[in-house]
C-alpha cells in the first residue's frame, strides 16, 4: 500500500498549479488542505492510479480509500471518492456503513462531501434503495455535513424522477435548517427533482415557501420558468 500511496502523492505534488493553489481556499470559509492541483487533473490521476488496485479485493481498496482521507488533503478525499466510485459494480449493503463513517468522520468541506455523496452513495441507493430511510436519519445529525449528506446523496437519482416522496420528506426535515450549505444543499436537491417532477416541486415549494429560508427557495427554482419563480419569490 505504501508505494502506491506515496507514487499518487508525487503525482499531486507534481501536478500542483500555482493559480488554484493561491485560490483553493477562497471558495471555503473553513480551513482546507490542499495541494493546488485542478480538479480535472485529480480526475486524471484517480483514473490512472486506481489501475495499480483495482484487482485487489473491495476491502483492501477501502482501506487505501481510508489511508486517503485521513491525510485530510482535499485531492486526496477526491480521489478516495472516485475509487470507491469505481467499485460500484461490486457494491454490497455492508458498504454503507463504510460511507457513513467516512461522511461522519472525514468529511470536512462542501466538496468532499458532494465529491462523495453524489456519486457513491447516490449510485447505492438507486441499488439498494432500502436505505434511503437512513437519509432521514442523517437528516437529523448535530453534523452539518451528514444533514448536507442527507439531500446531495439524492441529486443524481432525483434527476432520473426516482425517490420523490423521500425527497419531500427530507426536505420537511431539513426545512428551517439554519447552516447555509445545508440549505444549499436541500434546495440543490429539490432543483435535481424538479428536472423531471416541476409541477411537484413548484406545489411544495408553494406550500413551504413563508418557513423555507430564501436560499433554499432560490435554488429549488433556478431551473423553472420565469413565471413559476416569481410566484415562488413572491412575498405572502
Amino acid at each position: 500500500m505504501k508505494e502506491i500511496i506515496e507514487a499518487l502523492r508525487t503525482e499531486l505534488r507534481n501536478s500542483t498549479d500555482e493559480k488554484t493553489r493561491s485560490t483553493s481556499q477562497n471558495f471555503f470559509k473553513e480551513k482546507i488542505e490542499f495541494y493546488g492541483v485542478k480538479v480535472p487533473t485529480v480526475r486524471k490521476i484517480a483514473k490512472k492510479t486506481y489501475q495499480l488496485i483495482e484487482n485487489k479485493t473491495k476491502k483492501e481498496i477501502f482501506d487505501y480509500c481510508e489511508t486517503l482521507w485521513q491525510s485530510g488533503y482535499i485531492e486526496e478525499s477526491f480521489i478516495a471518492c472516485d475509487w470507491s466510485y469505481f467499485l460500484r459494480k461490486r457494491y454490497e449493503t455492508t458498504d454503507f456503513e463504510v460511507y457513513e463513517r467516512w461522511i461522519s468522520q472525514y468529511v470536512n468541506n462542501w466538496a468532499s462531501c458532494d465529491s462523495l455523496c453524489n456519486h457513491t452513495v447516490g449510485g447505492f441507493l438507486e441499488r439498494f434503495p432500502e436505505y434511503i430511510s437512513r437519509l432521514k436519519t442523517f437528516a437529523k445529525s448535530d453534523n452539518r455535513w451528514v444533514r448536507r449528506a442527507a439531500a446531495v446523496s439524492l441529486i443524481i437519482p432525483a434527476r432520473k424522477g426516482m425517490f420523490l416522496t423521500d425527497i419531500f420528506e427530507i426536505a420537511d426535515i431539513l426545512l428551517t435548517d439554519h447552516d447555509d450549505l445545508v440549505q444549499k444543499g436541500y434546495g440543490w436537491m429539490l432543483k435535481a427533482a424538479s428536472e423531471a417532477n416541476q409541477a411537484n416541486v413548484f406545489v411544495y415549494v408553494m406550500k413551504n415557501k413563508a418557513l423555507m429560508p430564501r436560499t433554499s427557495l432560490r435554488y429549488a427554482i433556478e431551473k423553472m420558468p420565469a413565471e413559476l419563480k416569481k410566484q415562488a419569490m413572491a412575498r405572502n
